[in-house]
């Protein structure tokens, strides 16, 4: 590692500088990385069940929140609401990071967002099946996922205040593949206490959708139980930059600086904003992987709706396990191998899924979970690509920025397994086109992979 010699403000605003707090760093272990990781245990609540395989579901098949016709359904509803909370996200989050930097405060602000969340998990309870339950249950999930991202903001930011350029990748794969397998042991104790049984712990029943309610409650009780050691950490550890908190700035202000950041990236650290685009990309692609698996799993490969579950699980554990493991492999190798390796790994699986779904649910079975295998750590690599190009002091800003480019392009998976499909019908006739949904997916990854093939991997911090 090396130091930087004083440069115009420009420059030395995007010079990279050294991860962690003087360079030091903490061991895998170390309390700072084990409260850090916990986090993503605990954040597991918001992204496994509540948006993705519970609260979701409960809200779009529900016969209570149907409406009558005329009315719009649930589903979307959901999307419009989505839709929203994504803007919102895109235009705050890297202002919100930036002030955290300038104020000193990550620490605090991820917490003030956290306990937003787990707040507004356990309001959920409220969302009874019913038009007015919807709306509530809409504008409730929407704004969780706006402090949710803000809160993420602020949680990857402190990455390089725990983190050396020797072992990052094993810190962020390490906080990933905890965020997996928490959500896979909540997930279990959800399903088997509350959802499948007739009567569930404590006399609970699905009457008046009580099963997933009580589940929120369960939700925003393990978010705030596995938040609260980074809680603690969080300012120990944190990385002082006293000369960014010497004044107090307006939110236009702060918009300001976030267009001089941009330009200054681009006039000085071009890769950057190269890498900002290229990880919007195939990231969405990623996301696509887990949103439509569960669709194709169905639709094509005749999965039950609890078969769908247990390959939930299963993709699930693989991919925490795949990421941790990963970690070593980033340290050594460096990010940019591991993102492009774990690319061309998932199209050719994907195509497999493809070219060979007539072979039953075998075949989904082995070619999805190896596309589950890559997912996590891509994910876990593109955080550590960016974090050992930041420049110290800007990590908040530049990881708001870092999720304002994902959500501005988070049309692109959907979008592209739609039309796939309308191909694919276009074929073979209504119904069956859902095959071809999967080609969607890894033209979204195969175009990720091109615009981060010339990205220059010689501006970061890894030897």
């Amino acid at each position: 590692m090396t130091t930087n010699s004083p440069q115009s403000t420009a420059s030395s605003d995007i010079a990279p500088t050294a991860i962690g707090p003087s360079g030091e760093g903490h061991g895998l272990f170390s309390r700072p990385v084990l409260s850090w990781a916990l986090w993503d245990w605990g954040s597991a609540a918001f992204n496994a069940v509540i948006t993705t395989f519970v609260f979701t579901i409960y809200l779009t098949s529900h016969p209570g929140f149907a409406g009558t016709e005329g009315q719009a359904s649930p589903e979307t509803m959901l999307g419009a609401a989505m839709t929203v909370a994504g803007l919102a996200i895109a235009l705050f989050a890297p202002v919100n990071g930036q002030r955290a930097d300038r104020q000193g405060k990550r620490g605090m602000w991820l917490m003030v967002n956290t306990l937003l969340v787990v707040a507004i998990s356990a309001s959920l309870f409220f969302v009874t099946p019913s038009r007015p339950g919807l709306w509530l249950g809409l504008i409730l999930l929407g704004v969780g996922n706006i402090v949710f991202e803000f809160a993420s903001v602020n949680y990857n930011a402190i990455l390089n205040d725990i983190a050396t350029p020797k072992n990052i990748g094993k810190i962020s794969g390490f906080g990933w593949g905890m965020g997996y397998l928490g959500g896979i042991v909540l997930l279990l104790i959800v399903y088997f206490g509350l959802i499948s049984p007739e009567v569930g712990w404590f006399g609970v029943t699905s009457e008046n959708g009580l099963d997933v309610r009580v589940t929120m409650l369960l939700c925003a009780l393990w978010t705030l139980t596995f938040s609260i050691p980074v809680f603690i950490t969080a300012r120990k550890t944190q990385a002082k930059h006293p000369a960014q908190a010497e004044h107090k700035q307006s939110y236009l202000e702060s918009y300001r600086q976030i267009f001089r950041l941009i330009k200054r990236l681009w006039n000085t650290s071009r890769h950057t904003v190269y890498f900002l685009l290229a990880s919007a990309v195939f990231r969405d692609g990623l996301a696509g992987v887990f949103t439509f698996g569960g669709v194709i799993a169905a639709k094509v490969f005749g999965f039950s709706a609890g078969d769908v579950i247990i390959f939930a699980v299963a993709a699930n554990v693989v991919a925490g396990i795949a990421t941790i493991a990963f970690g070593s492999l980033d340290d050594r190798f460096g990010p940019k191998r591991v993102i492009i390796f774990s690319l061309v790994s998932m199209i050719v699986a994907g195509l497999c899924v493809f070219f060979f779904h007539d072979g039953g649910t075998t075949m989904f079975w082995i070619f999805g979970l190896i596309l589950c295998i890559f997912v996590g750590p891509a994910q876990s690599a593109s955080r550590t690509f960016l974090a050992r190009i930041i420049p110290q002091g800007k990590e908040g800003e530049v990881f708001g920025l870092y999720a304002t480019t994902g959500r501005a392009v988070s049309f692109l998976a959907p979008a592209a397994f739609t039309l796939a499909v309308m191909v694919g019908e276009a074929i073979n006739g209504i119904g069956g086109g859902t095959p071809f949904g999967i080609f969607g997916i890894i033209v979204v990854l195969a175009l990720g992979l091109a615009l981060l093939l010339p990205v220059k991997e010689s501006e970061s911090r890894y030897h």
